[in-house]
């Protein structure tokens, strides 16, 4: 199977479906990371971008592909956002697609979303994930994490640049994901899970969600 995976920055799909991501790596799927800024103002984009490719390495993902926006500035370019995500999802043909939600106080996530409505409209199995600024998220599809919370956290810990960046004293960004990954476990009665908010998904037999 293949998947592709869509942030808006550096270390937003880590947060969001690291730890799902990692469950199909480690069981032979192909994992794509489509990255659309460098994170520029978030800190360093070179250091951003390194980071980035150190957590894919660690997922593993199969690859990761450079959008070419700037952070923040993703909302005056729908139309090329549209273009370009299609470009990819025609490319790769993924079986399943993870996305920002599009409830969000970042601009950038929510521009994302909107895209991505419109580049996977005639594909199935498109979910979205949430981050530590979404809003309104209530999933109804969840991933049991459990046997790789700790690669999550790991996946997290590689964007060194940004894990005490949350704007709440004394709380990591380790911290969050973990009270996250908590609170989603206890609504799908599981220790460590990731919620999802589907946009389309299909059910079949065998299904390994």
């Amino acid at each position: 199977m293949r998947i592709v995976a869509v942030g808006a920055h550096p270390d937003d799909i880590e947060f969001g479906c690291g730890g799902t991501l990692a469950y199909f790596a480690e069981r032979g799927h192909e994992v794509f990371l489509l990255v659309m800024t460098q994170g520029g103002r978030g800190g360093d984009k070179e250091t951003r971008k390194k980071e980035q490719e150190e957590a894919s390495r660690i997922l593993p993902a199969h690859e990761v592909i450079w959008g070419r926006y700037h952070d923040t500035e993703l909302s005056p370019h729908m139309n090329d956002l549209i273009q370009d995500i299609e470009g990819v999802i025609k490319k790769i043909a993924p079986e399943l697609t993870f996305v920002n939600f599009f409830d969000d106080t970042h601009q950038d996530h929510r521009t994302l979303a909107e895209a991505t409505v419109s580049a996977t409209r005639y594909i199935k199995n498109v979910l979205f994930y949430e981050g530590p600024t979404t809003q309104n998220f209530s999933p109804t599809i969840f991933v049991d994490i459990t046997p790789t919370i700790e690669i999550k956290m790991r996946l997290l810990q590689a964007h060194k640049s940004q894990v005490t960046k949350t704007n709440i004293e004394g709380l990591s960004i380790l911290d969050i994901a973990r009270s996250t990954a908590v609170f989603r476990g206890i609504q799908a009665r599981v220790t460590w899970a990731e919620g999802f908010v589907p946009l389309r998904y299909l059910l079949t037999a065998g299904d390994v969600l």
